[in-house]
């Protein structure tokens, strides 16, 4: 009985990961002739998220599994380090390491003093000083609880507001799995006075808040709900000041969300949308047999995760629109996106599991 139940379980988990809904979007395949792919040095991976430094232009920065923040130098063609998230460094890039090395994810400058304030999954709240280094806590609890999976952030540059995501209370970043799996909604939008020091909770029991991006001008926020599919609006003006809608539902599961210099919005997405998930999601005594496995579940649907993929990526309009979809299907280019950001031309794609960046062409 042990054996068919395990057998059962386990393929309840295969399924889930490897079958896909096709959405009825039109998908738009990308030659090869318009990508480079930049490998990341040192053996680390997942490029999560990026931004450039906005006093001289130099980057893109971003966040690597080892817990290092990693800067671009374009006429030499390298990675060089700018910033570790610990002095711990023994043994970073393994995942179990994690939560001693930190693992940085959203990442966003400071115009005013040109500071670069970090989302660390593990850690919370970060910054590091333009001179790069160890950085320093900023926001580590909130109401005297830790934040256990710090996730997105983004800045109100004209208010010096840092508005930013804690995906979970109850599971970390190597978790993840699991909080989509058990559709957990203990997740919040917080909000950080940069001035005043002050930190607040905007938007609590959330199901699974990832990427976050203020609108172009400061009306309204946008957080994605991995779990869910979709994109919501939180109003921090106009008569609609505090009110939360969904603004645009997604073929996929969406990561992080950049703001374009037009106002728009690209929303990178991990993959489609799995067709059991919803269904296992109603059937408590699925999720409880498949925690309760003599074996890692986070391991196992890594695994599995890793066996396929695809590249997919949406463009939306200040109304929630969906003006484009990038689709790479079979994932040759890429794949397992974590942000896509616009800047002179060019997309910069992220993602949580390559060990590279993808810099595509934009067609219009």
């Amino acid at each position: 009985m042990f054996k068919s139940n395990l057998f059962f379980t386990t393929s309840i988990v295969v399924m889930l990961i490897c079958v896909v809904r096709w959405t009825g979007y039109r998908f738009d395949n990308q030659s090869s002739s318009n990508v480079e792919v930049i490998p990341i040095d040192g053996g680390a991976v997942g490029p999560e998220s990026f931004d450039y430094d906005p006093v001289d232009g130099s980057g893109p920065y971003m966040g690597v599994s080892d817990g290092r923040i990693i800067k671009w130098i374009p006429n030499e063609r390298r990675w060089v380090d700018f910033a570790v998230m610990s002095k711990h460094r023994e043994g970073c890039g393994k995942l179990d390491m994690e939560q001693q090395c930190g693992r940085p994810l959203g990442l966003k400058w400071d115009k005013t003093r040109g500071d670069l304030y970090i989302a660390d999954s593990y850690f919370g709240l970060l910054v590091v000083d333009p001179n790069g280094g160890l950085a320093t806590s900023v926001v580590s609890k909130v109401h005297g609880q830790h934040l256990r999976f710090t996730n997105s952030l983004d800045i109100d540059q004209t208010n010096r507001f840092i508005y930013f995501t804690d995906s979970s209370q109850r599971y970390t970043r190597r978790e993840h799995t699991l909080v989509v799996l058990t559709n957990e909604k203990s997740g919040s939008l917080l909000k950080y006075d940069i001035e005043y020091k002050e930190v607040s909770v905007l938007l609590q029991n959330l199901t699974f808040p990832n990427g976050v991006a203020l609108s172009q001008d400061g009306t309204f926020l946008l957080i994605a709900e991995t779990t869910n599919c979709r994109v919501l609006r939180f109003w921090l003006k106009t008569p609609k000041a505090g009110t939360l809608e969904v603004f645009a539902d997604l073929p996929g599961y969406p990561d992080n969300i950049k703001r374009n210099q037009n106002g728009e919005f690209w929303v990178a997405m991990y993959s489609r949308k799995r067709i059991f998930l919803k269904w296992i999601q109603s059937i408590p005594w699925i999720i409880n047999a498949l925690c309760k496995l003599p074996i890692d579940i986070v391991k196992v649907t890594s695994y599995v995760e890793k066996l396929g993929g695809e590249g997919l990526a949406a463009k939306l309009g200040e109304d929630g629109k969906i003006l484009k979809i990038l689709d790479d299907v079979n994932g040759k280019i890429w794949k397992y996106a974590s942000e896509v950001m616009e800047k002179d031309g060019y997309l910069w794609i992220g993602s949580v599991e390559n060990p590279f960046i993808v810099k595509l062409k934009v067609q219009n």
